[in-house]
């Protein structure tokens, strides 16, 4: 035996797992930006735990702990989303990390978060090892189908009206969308557009994203209203977001969008997102209440 790993497997015996509250933020926004990703501030990590949204969350997540210290922390970020039978609860699987010499203890983070009962669960942003570990846990991949187009100037469209304005967003939307907005208008990541058109609206929510490095991609993560407004007007809408938010491309997801755009090319390894749990169909789960709106990287 290697000296030391006497006391490495002590300290493994002596690994806790208990729920992050609310008074953790400080301590796992630190924990998270130190060993998960430094180019995140702790403040920032912190808006998985403060959402801008009113939920009743039985967590934040589960944390591991050695002693005082904490090793491993997987964030949760909760919401009641409508479904075809009603409202369901869905607790989206957000930041995962634990330290290199207690990952045996990584599973019982994901498993006590799927030990819940009573809720849809996903995970929007799964990388490396978690999307196999995901699949034996019994979490399915979505079709995440994208095709990468590029954002063009566009001469206005006769009876076509693009808006990032928030007293124009607020004025246009109705029903369910005005709770989006309410909810999101001041999530970090997440960017509001409305369409106007032929008396109808639609509706997009997008992030700015990084591929290679570069955060010059667009990425959509909810749409509202009526996709067919939004296919109408999206040489205007993805002229917008080159003009208002420097974005040269969009990653153009066919099931968030409605439709695929005519231009661009289909991505081979478009990146995974992953759900357990019947109660919400395909075409009902969406990108928001999540890391990708609450959280710039």
């Amino acid at each position: 035996m290697r000296p030391g790993a006497v006391n490495d497997s002590i300290r493994s015996l002596s690994v806790s797992l208990r729920p992050i509250k609310t008074d953790d933020a400080a301590t796992i926004g630190e924990f998270l930006h130190r060993h998960l990703n430094r180019s995140v501030t702790p403040q920032d990590w912190t808006k998985l735990i403060h959402t801008p949204w009113k939920v009743d969350a039985p967590n934040h997540g589960f944390q591991l702990t050695n002693g005082d210290a904490i090793v491993g922390a997987y964030l949760a970020v909760y919401s009641v989303r409508g479904g075809e039978a009603g409202p369901v609860r869905v607790c989206n699987l957000a930041a995962f990390c634990v330290l290199k010499e207690f990952r045996m203890h990584g599973l019982r983070l994901a498993r006590a978060l799927l030990a819940q009962q009573d809720y849809v669960f996903t995970d929007l942003s799964p990388s490396g090892n978690v999307v196999g570990l995901n699949e034996r846990l019994g979490l399915r991949r979505l079709d995440t189908s994208t095709r990468l187009v590029a954002n063009l100037p566009s001469t206005p469209r006769r009876g076509i009206r693009v808006s990032g304005d928030p007293e124009v967003i607020a004025r246009v939307l109705r029903h369910g969308d005005s709770d989006v907005y309410r909810d999101h208008r001041a999530a970090a990541a997440a960017r509001h557009i409305v369409a106007e058109h032929a008396g109808g609206y639609a509706y997009l929510v997008f992030r700015r994203d990084r591929r290679k490095g570069l955060p010059l991609f667009a990425s959509p993560l909810y749409v509202g209203g009526d996709p067919a407004v939004l296919e109408a007007a999206w040489p205007s809408v993805t002229s917008h977001i080159l003009l208002a938010h420097h974005l040269p491309a969009t990653l153009a997801e066919r099931r968030i969008l409605g439709f695929t755009p005519r231009r661009g090319f289909e991505l081979r390894s478009p990146r995974p997102k992953m759900t357990r749990g019947g109660r919400l169909a395909a075409t009902d789960i969406d990108y928001l209440y999540s890391e990708l709106a609450l959280v710039e990287w």
